[in-house]
């Protein structure tokens, strides 16, 4: 490992440390060095709060004069609600800046490093840049096509099932398995289900790890099914949001409208068309959505390649069973050669269990 990437790697580490905090800002890091010495460090801690930069430069003061800064992204050219960090750095006295990934806004991209190098400032680009992109996977796509980055949650067994032909399914996956669910749940803004997930399990849906956040729910419910006397509509342990059909109940919306949900009507003569989910999360500002949803609420959202992430939890355990339910439902393919692939996969032992990291790829 190069100094380069030493140091990068403890800006990224700094910046992963928040993931859940920043949202929908991306995650930042900077180490800043003067003559071998670490004398300043820096996170973004929340949106709307100082970036990274700005915490290491005050951290350095004058030791920044004539140093090398390190930045896991292209600092910021714009005034917002900071000033440009980009300018800062520069009033600062670097002599260096290096940066793993350049902004992914094409609008912005490479304006952040044009106005150091107009300065003075010698930049180096694409250290650990692999390592930062992915960080930041949620942001890259959201500040580019303003839809959430989502990711497909399940816990199975080894033959793919999610509860067995009785629908009994407490537990398949192990106590530490759960608990890193939670910390998933907590990195995201959303979390979705369908309705007959919701009606089967009556579930929180809230994140139950110390200082978490709890996603705003979100349930997909073409004819407002859900009772009144269930928690995403009684508890207020976080916002609920209702997708619904053309088909749905003015009666009971108005009901659920008064119990503090929302409610979003959707053109769909009796279904709820997960593009339309998508494109109004986005619009919401819900810059990332995780769905635990049934079988067909999962194969309907991967039908319609939006899946942008897999993280399967799987057991030690085997079920059988024709009609014990799967992960994945709906149609399928017709022809193996149709299926969809993952890639940059992982493996990450979790208890007795395994969590699965996949990346779909879609065919034309």
């Amino acid at each position: 490992m190069t100094n380069h990437e030493f140091y990068m790697d403890l800006a990224l580490s700094n910046a992963r440390a928040m993931k859940g905090q920043t949202d929908p800002n991306p995650l930042v890091g900077s180490v800043i060095v003067n003559n071998n010495r670490i004398v300043g460090v820096g996170t973004h801690l929340k949106a709307g709060e100082p970036h990274a930069e700005v915490h290491a430069l005050r951290m350095a003061g004058d030791l920044a004069r004539g140093g090398t800064i390190y930045i896991t992204l292209e600092p910021c050219s714009h005034h917002g609600r900071t000033g440009p960090c980009a300018e800062a750095i520069v009033e600062a006295g670097i002599k260096k800046a290096v940066i793993a990934t350049l902004d992914p806004n094409p609008v912005v991209s490479g304006s952040g490093v044009k106005i150091l190098e107009n300065a003075g400032v010698e930049v180096v680009t694409g250290v650990l840049e692999e390592k930062a992109r992915k960080m930041n996977e949620v942001f890259n796509k959201f500040i580019v096509e303003k839809k959430p980055f989502l990711t497909l949650k399940a816990g199975i067994t080894l033959d793919g099932k999610v509860a067995t032909h009785m629908l009994d399914s407490k537990w398949i996956t192990s106590e530490e398995a759960r608990h890193d669910v939670h910390h998933l749940r907590n990195e995201n803004m959303g979390i979705l289900a369908g309705i007959n997930t919701v009606l089967e399990d009556n579930p929180a849906l809230t994140t139950r790890i110390p200082n978490g956040r709890n996603p705003v729910r979100i349930v997909l419910d073409s004819t407002l099914k859900i009772p009144l006397d269930y928690q995403l509509v009684t508890d207020q342990k976080a916002a609920t949001w209702i997708f619904t059909s053309l088909a749905y109940d003015e009666t009971k919306k108005k009901e659920l409208e008064k119990a503090g949900v929302r409610i979003f009507v959707t053109n769909g003569k009796r279904t709820v068309n997960p593009h339309e989910v998508i494109e109004r999360l986005g619009e919401e500002g819900i810059s990332s959505v995780m769905i635990e949803g049934g079988g067909n609420i999962h194969a309907s959202f991967l039908e319609h390649k939006l899946i942008d992430k897999v993280v399967l939890y799987i057991a030690p355990k085997l079920v059988g069973g024709t009609n014990a339910p799967t992960f994945l439902e709906g149609t399928g393919v017709d022809l193996m050669k149709d299926a969809v692939e993952l890639t940059n996969t992982a493996f990450i032992p979790v208890g007795r269990d395994l969590k699965y990291i996949g990346y779909p790829i879609y065919k034309d």
